[in-house]
């Protein structure tokens, strides 16, 4: 099947990443193979962040800055510059103020690799970019050593990991991600679940990311209630065949969800109502999101998935100066 050239320079993604078990989320060591696969995707990563973030780390979470917390007795050893000094007068004993750092935000991943996100017509199918735009969000909030935690989805399986501090947890959920069961023919994903179980777990305002092709609708009300409480970024993966088909004749489609099948004669006729719907599709998908007042980055299979996460969050850091508030 033909492809189109891509419109921007791709960022080839580390290939042969085994993104699939036999059954259940595999536990233990990670196999050195994909550990050292998903090393050289950190470095890519962390290479393309240091020439454009250098000297600046603010990024889709708070940067540096504190903001005042509770008044508590002066003990030896405290900086003298934080006592509060109209605690401290209207006490008569030295009091100190707290500072809480306004960038210890507790950040959550929503990641879906379930089957319909193994098609892909280019180098990198939809999973493994989702699973770098997962990666570039996870080490972007680890860079302002923030928690990050993630809730997994491969079809109807969830996989839940508490949120922690560092590099390592970001690893530890990439390598969870490369060891996802098989979901093929296990229905669509849950994405709706993945997204109450963030609700249920998150009881304190953070942010959440998104990374899925948000098929179907049973998604809408659920992220609608995690955009009350939480900030969202919605990542939306797709390839360029999912808008697209040319007419190349007779040829079979498989629903990777269900494993039904259904050959069709792909006509001028055809391409054009193909491309219809999947105009449609994408505008029902957008207005949800903008319902739910998600922030949107649409990334294609054939494009260069790290520039698009980079200029988004340039995007924020820009908004967030000229209207004198601190990015997240």
């Amino acid at each position: 099947m033909p492809v189109p050239a891509p419109s921007g320079p791709p960022t080839s993604i580390p290939e042969a990443v085994p993104r699939r078990a036999a059954r259940g989320w595999v536990q233990g060591p990670t196999p050195d193979t994909v550990a050292e696969q998903l090393r050289s995707m950190e470095l890519l990563i962390n290479r393309r962040l240091d020439g454009v973030l250098h000297g600046n780390h603010q990024g889709l979470t708070p940067g540096h800055g504190s903001e005042p917390g509770e008044s508590r007795p002066y003990q030896p050893g405290d900086d003298v510059r934080r006592i509060d000094w109209n605690v401290t007068a209207r006490t008569n004993e030295t009091y100190i103020r707290e500072q809480v750092a306004d960038r210890d935000l507790l950040g959550w991943l929503v990641v879906d690799v379930s089957a319909s996100m193994n098609f892909g017509t280019q180098p990198n199918d939809k999973a493994q970019t989702a699973m770098a735009a997962a990666a570039t969000v996870g080490f972007l909030t680890a860079r302002s050593q923030n928690r990050l935690g993630a809730v997994l989805v491969a079809g109807p399986h969830i996989h839940v990991m508490q949120p922690r501090a560092g590099k390592n947890q970001v690893r530890a959920i990439l390598a969870s991600l490369a060891s996802a069961p098989a979901s093929d023919g296990a229905g669509q994903a849950d994405l709706s679940g993945a997204l109450d179980r963030v609700g249920a777990i998150a009881h304190r305002r953070g942010f959440v990311a998104v990374v899925s092709d948000f098929a179907g609708d049973r998604w809408i009300e659920p992220l609608g209630r995690t955009g009350l409480r939480h900030e969202v970024l919605s990542i939306i993966v797709s390839d360029p065949r999912e808008h697209d088909v040319p007419p190349i004749g007779i040829v079979e489609f498989v629903d990777p969800a269900t494993g039904s099948t259904r050959e069709i004669r792909v006509t001028a006729k055809v391409q054009r109502r193909f491309a219809a719907a999947a105009t449609e599709e994408r505008s029902r998908r957008l207005a949800g999101l903008r319902r739910a007042h998600a922030e949107v980055v649409e990334l294609s299979t054939d494009d260069d998935w790290l520039g698009a996460i980079i200029r988004h969050v340039q995007r924020k850091r820009t908004q967030a100066v000229r209207g004198g508030v601190m990015p997240r």
